[in-house]
């Protein structure tokens, strides 16, 4: 193919052999620019293109395409795992609040173009009116390495709260005191204590869970402890509450804990966590009545600039595309 004679001679040496010398020029090169499906339907070796697929600069290679380079790029993160159950009361033993899940966020984590990265959303774990208790929230992640853990269960019957992304609240029992249980470091806090009046099943209170913001509150007499606080996420440009405790459950003549996540019952059953948030569900209040159950998690991705990858619900605001999982799902960047 000839030469363009328009071309400025400064940018053209030896033309003659076919060799052209852009390097005085201070612009740049626009390849052709297309998806996977658009590529040459006769490929000739030595083709260069960029794939708005991949994200990659290719080049066929007379046998196959071959990426040149790849688009590399930062995202911030939210995951927030499922939140537990409250515990169940037995008799007049309160159950304590569920610990919301495991809230962590970061910035700037490195992604390559035209990648699919595993998004887990964890389940809030379900509600369990019989003496076991409540279930633990499950896991959520972006791909294995950064993982949010479940929120601990309430303590039942005259149990500690269990351990989680943040802990579980602990049980009344009558004459005990029932400790809660820890949060994962850097992703949530340890759930607060039950108590009773020693000799009497009747003055009774349970623990509150833990949240993302603070630690569950410990019960008094007939009161429940309140759920931890949870972090309030922006991003969006809206308020909305992630990874709160649920409130611990209290006697008939009391009252169960607010929560942060569900709150806590009062000779009732306790209040479910919110999906999609990771809140922890309020303790049951009376013989039978079971904790709420954890809400469900959730995982937001965002990035500065107009919608580079794809996944999840996308919206944007403040500069920044904003993807959001309240499934698990596939990320590609």
């Amino acid at each position: 193919m000839p030469f363009n004679k328009s071309f400025k001679q400064d940018h053209l040496v030896n033309a003659q052999s076919g060799i052209v010398d852009i390097r005085a020029s201070t612009g740049g090169i626009i390849l052709p620019t297309g998806t996977t499906a658009q590529r040459p339907t006769t490929n000739v070796a030595g083709t260069i293109r960029y794939n708005t697929t991949t994200k990659t600069t290719e080049l066929y290679s007379g046998l196959a395409w071959i990426t040149l380079s790849s688009q590399i790029y930062s995202i911030d993160y939210i995951i927030v795992a499922g939140g537990a159950a409250g515990g169940t009361a037995s008799g007049y033993e309160k159950g304590g609040g569920g610990g919301a899940g495991g809230y962590l966020t970061a910035s700037a984590l490195s992604v390559t173009g035209g990648t699919a990265y595993t998004v887990t959303v964890g389940a809030g774990g379900a509600s369990n009116p019989s003496q076991g208790g409540g279930n633990p929230g499950s896991n959520s992640a972006i791909v294995s390495v950064n993982t949010a853990v479940g929120g601990g269960r309430g303590g039942s019957g005259g149990t500690a709260g269990v351990a989680g992304g943040s802990g579980g609240g602990g049980s009344a029992w009558t004459g005990a005191v029932c400790g809660g249980g820890a949060g994962t470091s850097g992703q949530g806090n340890a759930g607060g204590s039950g108590v009773s009046q020693a000799g009497s099943g009747t003055g009774t209170g349970a623990g509150g869970g833990g949240g993302a913001g603070s630690t569950g509150g410990n019960a008094s007499l007939n009161t429940g402890g309140s759920g931890g606080s949870g972090t309030v996420d922006s991003w969006d440009g809206g308020s909305r509450t992630l990874a709160g405790g649920g409130g611990g459950a209290g006697s008939t003549s009391g009252s169960g804990g607010s929560g942060g996540g569900g709150a806590g019952g009062a000779g009732a059953a306790g209040t479910a966590g919110t999906v999609n948030t990771g809140g922890g569900g309020g303790g049951g209040g009376y013989d039978g009545f079971g904790g709420g159950a954890g809400g469900s998690g959730i995982v937001v991705i965002r990035y500065l600039g107009s919608q580079v990858g794809s996944g999840g619900t996308v919206t944007s605001s403040g500069g920044y595309a904003i993807h959001t999982f309240t499934s698990s799902g596939t990320y590609t960047a």
